[in-house]
């Protein structure tokens, strides 16, 4: 990590903040052995127990990249009945489409699909990058979780198994994004760039988050927290079993991903991503930082490869060269600058994960 973080902090040895966060966070959330095993077991009798009336112990989100692929993987060897579901937004890769594929297919899980709708769904995504805010998949983030949660009250399922985890992830510098839960902020922005107002895109809330999980009791489960996640292995395992292609960099399952986040993140607002996830690969032990300098020394993207996704993306959104460059060129905002509920999610989320803070 460097000050491409502006808000980093570097010790007298040179040792950032987010080192010393990791460390201190480690021991609760970074899988610890045998203590973490018996969680483990506690966790699946739970949501076993739970699913005892429904046609579903849980359900799992799948992306067909690497974390989502592999608390598939290791579900299905619990022993938990998973709806599977796939948000589509539109912007599938062909890989990532296959990799579900065999995830269902091979795993023999039931699936659905949540499919946005397009016009609507792309006039929010051209919002965000109008509004030239880093956080630009915030449109997804949000509407994936609504949508989780909308099919578990239709399903009457208490679990949700999350790919999210502290092995790979735990380093993200707030100010390279912001909460994609703030609906004044999602919003705000729509009413300022946006030309269509929202008719079915699936809007969360903080009201909506606590009904679901107060009122109707459904818990999120990071399961990657409670075994042992070394990346490399997993991506050996599920290539090996369930039949897995790798498609690249991390979230590169999505053809505007990949894009957003290997050409218009570092070129238009010099962050880097792969400096937080190699970051994080170090300080659990995954990787060297010798080897992640020579990771990082690689070109973030094959040239021809950017010439294809980047006539791609301009053309699915519907724009044209002038005005993705304009983008491109007008100067960076921090979410600060639009409408938002910063101080009063913080305010409410710190007390609701204290509640939650012994309920996994």
């Amino acid at each position: 990590m460097d000050t491409s973080d502006p808000e980093i902090v570097f010790d007298n040895n040179g040792v950032s903040n987010h080192y010393h966060e990791f460390m201190r966070l480690a021991p609760t959330h970074l899988y610890q052995g045998v203590k973490s095993d018996l969680e483990l077991e506690k966790i699946v009798d739970t949501i076993k127990k739970a699913g005892k009336n429904s046609d579903y112990d849980c359900i799992c989100g799948i992306s067909g990249g690497v974390d989502s692929s592999y608390v598939a993987y290791k579900a299905k060897k619990l022993g938990l009945r998973i709806l599977t579901v796939h948000f589509d937004n539109g912007w599938n890769s062909e890989l990532a489409v296959k990799n579900i594929e065999n995830i269902v297919k091979r795993l023999k899980y039931d699936y659905q699909t949540w499919v946005v709708d397009w016009e609507e769904f792309k006039d929010l995504q051209i919002a965000f990058l109008k509004a030239s805010v880093a956080n630009a998949e915030t449109p997804t983030d949000h509407a994936f979780l609504a949508a989780i949660y909308n099919l578990c009250n239709k399903y009457n399922i208490k679990y949700i198994l999350s790919g999210s985890n502290f092995a790979t992830e735990a380093i993200l510098p707030k100010c390279w994004g912001y909460n994609a839960k703030d609906v004044k902020h999602i919003k705000a922005i729509q009413k300022l760039f946006g030309k269509i107002s929202f008719k079915t895109y699936p809007l969360l809330g903080f009201n909506k988050e606590f009904y679901y999980a107060y009122v109707k009791g459904i818990k999120m489960i990071r399961l990657l927290n409670y075994v042992e996640y070394i990346k490399s292995d997993a991506i050996k395992t599920i290539e090996s079993e369930i039949g897995w292609t790798n498609y690249g960099g991390k979230h590169h399952e999505s053809v505007f991903t990949r894009f957003f986040q290997s050409h218009i993140l570092p070129e238009k607002f010099h962050i880097d991503k792969r400096k937080a996830h190699l970051s994080t690969l170090i300080c659990s032990g995954q990787m060297t930082r010798e080897n992640a300098l020579e990771e990082l020394a690689k070109p973030l993207y094959d040239p021809i490869k950017l010439k294809e996704d980047k006539e791609y993306v301009i053309k699915k959104l519907g724009l044209t060269n002038d005005e993705f460059n304009s983008i491109m060129e007008a100067p960076p905002k921090s979410y600060r600058d639009y409408p938002n509920d910063e101080k009063k999610l913080k305010l409410i989320y710190s007390i609701y994960y204290k509640i939650r803070r012994n309920k996994w």
